[in-house]
């Protein structure tokens, strides 16, 4: 896996002050994306050991809600399973932070992933400019949905996702 930024105290792509990690890989490639750059699975510099303390010290504070994963798409083959093992520790590390995960796949393509039961919130869909609307949570277009995974995976028919929020 590789990645171009982690930001620190971010309070734009989730809830509280997060950290967020953009990870490189993307096949969307959604017209007038803000993070084309991230396109490209070989972009970006290597995931390594430095990268994933610079993280946890940033998950060690009390302050710091959790992590968000984006890039990218979390979920491109040059990232998903590095992705769920870094989740996976992170829920063994720090239980009480939630893990947020950012791709244009559609939740009912990716419901049934292994990785699902590490997210708390995911925002699926691909960005749409005609859809674009700054004034939602979390999200650049209103196709696009910030879904409360712990709850909807609690449902007997997960088919039908709840959101996060009324602005959702």
């Amino acid at each position: 896996m590789r990645y171009h930024n982690i930001t620190k105290d971010d309070m734009l792509n989730g809830d509280g002050l997060r950290v967020v990690l953009w990870v490189a890989g993307c096949s969307h490639c959604c017209k007038e994306c803000h993070n084309p750059m991230t396109w490209d699975p070989n972009g970006g510099v290597p995931f390594e050991d430095s990268a994933k303390k610079e993280i946890f010290e940033q998950l060690e504070k009390n302050y710091i809600s959790g992590i968000t994963f984006s890039g990218g798409d979390p979920l491109h083959p040059a990232n998903h399973l590095e992705v769920m093992n870094l989740m996976i520790e992170i829920r063994e590390k720090f239980p009480d932070k939630t893990i947020w995960l950012y791709t244009g796949d559609s939740w009912e393509t990716i419901k049934t992933d292994p990785i699902m039961k590490y997210i708390d919130v995911l925002v699926d869909g691909e960005f749409k400019i005609e859809q674009k609307d700054v004034t939602l949570f979390w999200k650049g277009s209103k196709n696009q949905r910030v879904i409360n995974v712990v709850k909807t995976l609690q449902q007997e028919n997960c088919a039908v996702p709840i959101l996060h929020c009324e602005n959702d």
